[in-house]
């Protein structure tokens, strides 16, 4: 075979009917949203290291996966990191951590990246929150939105996104609301639905009237994977929304309709999370991020509509099952 020829094909993978080769990172790959961009990038045959602290998650999660390679290590340690970022032309940032070390960590853990995409020349695909924007309004928000974080983590989020910017290392940047679905332990959603598959009686994080945003994590994947793979897309912001807004008095009726569940519902309101701050200093910075819950941010997704298509969208119905079903396994 001509070596132009054996290059060509070295660099192939299903993507819209075209074929092209690559080879992609995933950090954070034991998290909701990283097991799902791990999921989605196998479904479309494209080689994967999976990168994340626990061996044995990683070993229960993809090793029956022939296109992942799992990659145990430490996202503070920059031979880690370097080391898993050894041959791979794109890297899926969907890693983090709690938010009691965002002030003094998260820029150590994100010049890691920066620096370990710039020295093997690889593109970096960032799955953002949305706390950089500040509080929501009546408009759905845009990428041209201004951004006012009044929040610490909010702000802490927007010095990162400038980190990216100034990097010189391609980059794009997707924007998602609150997660939920398999995997997304930590997600407030996912903490109602768990009690729920396990019959137990469960609570609802936040004013249950409220209308907002869970975005389900495979939708998320396909978004970013989708832009990834793409050329024109880099060094810009995309929103990413969910498939509708949803009040958790919504998502009760489903489950109970679903799960035939009959137990109590419990609030989880904001003065209760303020109250267990003054014990637990996971809360005590969770209590920050409630304005979510008062004046939601809503995403609009027509930029990414207009270049790349629909954006991914999983009636929440399904979605849940999907994610109940899988406590279940």
């Amino acid at each position: 075979m001509p070596y132009f020829l054996y290059l060509f094909e070295q660099w192939s993978i299903n993507c819209k009917g075209v074929t092209i080769r690559m080879k992609a990172l995933v950090l954070g790959a034991t998290g909701g949203m990283g097991h799902a961009i791990i999921k989605e990038l196998t479904e479309r045959n494209i080689e994967a290291t999976a990168f994340a602290r626990s061996h044995a998650k990683l070993e229960k999660m993809f090793s029956r996966h022939s296109t992942v390679t799992i990659h145990p290590g430490d996202i503070f340690t920059s031979n880690d990191i370097h080391a898993a970022a050894d041959g791979v032309d794109l890297i899926f940032h969907a890693i983090n951590i709690p938010y009691a070390d965002w002030e003094y960590r998260l820029p150590t853990m994100n010049q890691n990246i920066i620096a370990a995409a710039k020295n093997h020349s690889a593109k970096l695909a960032v799955a953002d929150n949305i706390y950089a924007y500040g509080r929501g309004d009546s408009d759905k928000t845009k990428e041209t939105t201004p951004k006012h974080p009044h929040t610490k983590k909010g702000k802490i989020r927007l010095q990162m996104e400038r980190l990216f910017k100034e990097s010189e290392v391609p980059y794009l940047i997707a924007h998602f609301p609150d997660y939920y679905g398999p995997h997304a332990e930590n997600a407030p959603l996912n903490y109602t639905l768990k009690s729920v598959a396990a019959n137990k009686r469960t609570s609802f994080v936040g004013n249950p009237s409220i209308a907002r945003e869970h975005i389900y994590t495979p939708d998320g994947a396909k978004a970013i994977i989708e832009l990834a793979l793409r050329d024109d897309v880099y060094n810009q912001n995309w929103n990413i929304p969910a498939y509708d807004t949803i009040t958790g008095v919504e998502i009760i009726e489903i489950v109970r309709s679903m799960a035939d569940y009959k137990k109590r519902v419990s609030t989880i309101t904001k003065s209760m999370i303020r109250f267990l701050g003054f014990f637990n200093k996971q809360m005590r910075e969770f209590t920050e991020m409630q304005y979510l819950n008062e004046d939601p941010v809503i995403l609009s997704g027509k930029k990414y509509e207009k270049l790349i298509g629909p954006v991914p969208k999983t009636p929440y119905s399904q979605g849940i099952r999907e994610t109940m079903a899988a406590y279940e396994q």
